[in-house]
This record gives C-alpha cells, sequence and structure tokens, in this order.
C-alpha cells in the first residue's frame, strides 16, 4: 500500500461550530475518505477543557489517520517545529484571518523547503491589502473563500497560485422540511404568543463586525411601527460574548424583552439549525465585513429568503447578477478603518432607512412570494454551492499540490531566493 499523504492542519479545532471548523471539517472528511490523505491538526480558537491529544474516529476513514491537539490560539513557532520534525507532514495546510498567522510566515523558510504552505483564505473587503502582498508572496497555494477574497488575491500577489473555493452546505442537512413538521416545532419552541407570529433570525457570533447591538436597536423600532405581537428576532447566539454587546441588557434596559427579541443560547446539532432555519420566514445579516457568512448560505439551502450587507462574500449569496434570493442592502457609507496589524480596510455600513425599508418589504410580501426568492436561492446554492463540488475541488487541489509540489526529498518548486536587478 502507498504511503498516505499527512496534512499538518491549522485552524480552528474541526469539530467546532464556528464557520471556519465547519468548513475545516468537510475539508477533512473529503480528504480523508479517498484513502490517500491522514491529518494532525492543531485544532485551536476555542476553550478546551482538556489538551489530550484526540482522535476522530470514522466509518470511512482508518483509525488514526484524524488526530487533534487543542492549542490555544492557532500554535506556535515552537509547536511547529515540534510536529514537523516528529510528525513529518508533507503538506501544511491553514485557515483564517492572515493576522493571525504572520509568526507562522515568518518561518517559512523553515517549512517550505520540506513541504508547501496552501492557505484557505479569508479576507473582507477592498481596498487591495498591499500590506498581504509579503505574507501571499511566502505561500505556495492559495484557495480563496469568495469571489472578493479571488480577486484581492490576483491584484495584490498575481504570481501566486490562487483558486476560488467559496463553502459549501450539507444540503442532505440543510433542507426544505415538511410543512407540518415545521409548523409543530414553531408551537412547541415559539409557545401560543408566537406560532403566528412573523420569524426574522439571526445566527452570528455576537462581535462587532456583526453589529449585533444596531440589530437588536433597529429591528426595536420596525416592531413598533408593525406591532411587537406581529414580529420576532431570534438571535441565535451568546448574548455574554466577551467580543460583542451584552445583548441581555439591551434587551431589559429598553424594553425589548417582550417576546419582540428572543435569545437562543445554546448550541444545537446541525438538524436542529436546519429545523430553525426552515421556521424562519427571512434570515438576517447585516455584519459591516463578513468573509463568507455560512448562516445566510445555510439559509437559503433550507428554502429561507435573506435580508443582508452587499459585503464580502453575502453579495454572491444574495444574487447571481440576474436573479435575487432576498434583498442586498448597498452599504449607505465606506469607513476606511484600520489597525497597526491591519493599516486599511472598509467597514461597510448600511443605514437604519435602507434596513428597516428591506424589513418592511419582506414583511408586506406574501408567504408565497417568500417561498418564492427562497425556492431560488437554493436552487442557486445547489448549483455553485453544493457539497460534490466543494469536496471535488479539495480533493483535485490538493492532489494537483502532492503532484507538482512534492515534500522533504521530492520537494518540487520552491526557491529560497530570487533574483532582482538593481538598476
Amino acid at each position: 500500500m502507498s504511503k498516505k499523504t499527512k496534512i499538518l492542519l491549522l485552524g480552528d479545532h474541526p469539530m467546532a461550530p464556528s464557520g471556519v471548523g465547519t468548513q475545516l471539517k468537510y475539508v477533512c472528511e473529503a480528504l480523508l475518505r479517498t484513502g490517500r490523505y491522514q491529518f494532525v491538526c492543531l485544532g485551536g480558537a476555542m476553550k478546551h477543557e482538556k489538551y489530550d491529544p484526540q482522535t476522530i474516529t470514522g466509518d470511512e476513514w482508518d483509525d488514526g489517520d484524524f488526530r487533534v491537539f487543542p492549542v490555544d490560539g492557532y500554535g506556535s513557532p515552537e509547536m511547529i517545529r515540534s510536529i514537523i520534525w516528529t510528525e513529518k507532514p508533507d503538506i501544511l495546510l491553514f485557515m483564517t484571518d492572515p493576522r493571525f498567522y504572520g509568526w507562522l510566515w515568518q518561518i517559512e523558510n523553515e517549512i517550505r523547503p520540506l513541504m508547501p504552505m496552501v492557505y484557505y483564505h479569508v479576507w473582507d473587503n477592498y481596498p487591495f491589502p498591499q500590506y498581504n502582498k509579503k505574507w501571499y508572496d511566502s505561500t505556495d497555494v492559495i484557495a480563496s473563500i469568495s469571489k472578493v477574497t479571488y480577486d484581492i488575491v490576483n491584484n495584490v500577489s498575481p504570481d501566486t497560485e490562487n483558486h476560488y473555493v467559496p463553502h459549501a452546505v450539507q444540503a442532505d442537512i440543510f433542507k426544505k422540511l415538511p410543512k407540518e413538521d415545521v409548523a409543530g416545532f414553531k408551537a412547541d419552541n415559539m409557545g401560543e404568543d408566537g406560532k403566528d407570529k412573523m420569524i426574522f433570525f439571526w445566527n452570528n457570533r455576537n462581535a462587532r463586525r456583526k453589529q449585533t447591538g444596531t440589530l437588536a436597536f433597529w429591528f426595536s423600532e420596525f416592531a413598533e411601527e408593525v406591532g411587537p405581537e406581529n414580529v420576532c428576532l431570534v438571535m441565535h447566539t451568546d448574548p455574554k460574548d466577551l467580543h460583542g454587546q451584552d445583548l441581555e441588557t439591551i434587551l431589559y434596559d429598553h424594553g425589548y424583552d417582550d417576546g419582540r427579541i428572543l435569545i437562543s443560547r445554546n448550541k444545537v446539532p446541525p438538524t436542529h439549525l436546519s429545523m430553525m432555519y426552515n421556521m424562519a420566514d427571512v434570515t438576517v445579516n447585516i455584519s459591516d465585513a463578513e468573509g463568507f457568512g455560512l448562516g445566510t448560505l445555510e439559509s437559503l439551502s433550507c428554502g429561507t429568503p435573506i435580508i443582508v450587507t452587499m459585503t464580502g462574500g453575502l453579495q454572491e449569496q444574495v444574487t447571481d447578477g440576474k436573479d435575487w434570493f432576498g434583498i442586498g442592502i448597498e452599504p449607505a457609507s465606506k469607513a476606511t478603518i484600520g489597525s497597526q496589524e491591519v493599516p486599511y480596510i472598509n467597514e461597510d455600513r448600511i443605514s437604519k432607512e435602507d434596513f428597516k425599508a428591506a424589513l418592511h418589504k419582506m414583511y408586506n410580501m406574501t408567504s408565497e412570494e417568500r417561498e418564492e426568492l427562497g425556492a431560488k436561492g437554493t436552487e442557486h446554492v445547489n448549483k455553485n454551492y453544493n457539497f460534490e463540488d466543494f469536496e471535488k475541488k479539495w480533493i483535485e487541489l490538493m492532489d494537483k499540490v502532492v503532484e507538482e509540489r512534492g515534500s522533504w526529498e521530492t520537494r518540487k518548486g520552491y526557491k529560497p531566493w530570487e533574483i532582482k536587478e538593481i538598476a
């Protein structure tokens, strides 16, 4: 039997419920099912109860082929050096915002002579981040999460191999469910007062860029205009997230805890989440920056239309350039902000008036009109973000990396130097 290609994976824990964690789990499982790959993962970006190595078992891969070492953050140079020489991986695959991997690129001269570095890249917005060029140029292959990210990499670092590989949805889980089942779920969870309300759903992390508090205040103004007894915003999030606002205080202090806004704080399995999308009449995301936005993609897969900011990956979900699968809100302002790590990037902020107009437009539609929008959205997801194409792209991409770039004794296509002409 030929030797399996071993991939060292850095990112969110592949069993974490985050968008990054979910997509990495899909990547791992697709490659493991070929029988040609195995994974050693540094699973970070979450609080661990213990740090013992974990083996993730499955019927479709060999025991020991999917191992996870829980870590804080995403790792460190010392960890990478140690695991490279103890495990001898053939590829280093990593994913999330480049801000978290400066330390990794600083030691690329130690890594890339031995194995290619493949980066599943998340970037939210323009202007072209020229400050990322040094990182892109220090990577063998980039897989870009959205059309925006793909365009950015092509312009900033045109010599780096770049592929468009968007998120995907498991359509066997996130799908349109029988109306009688959904009605029963709604009655059980919304109670007598809520079973006839129009449901707006928000499934996001409670973080600054998600505009959590803004959503609560603006939705409540809308609720006053149509009657708080007629609508409900279900926010599936942690109201006490340290990176976000105290949602419970917002609701209590302003009287929004009268049933117009409900918080769903418990983590639920995908099948339960699918039912929540089906229960909703529309799913909302008004982030000022969004790499892709998995929640709205899952919503469309379930046949529920969306209201989103025209930013990042959200804009390619709500329209294919011809048809619309909800309402896309153009930013009223593009504030260029930054920090020492990210010197400049746009924040796409919508206006209250445009948002409330979108809510009213969706509210005044008939249920049949909303269902038609959602059905078109499902077709859009099935065509452009289906699970089969996602798995195929990743298998073909990694096979290509193995064949063209090699590792250790067979390493190809990497030069630790370059020739520049000095005028």
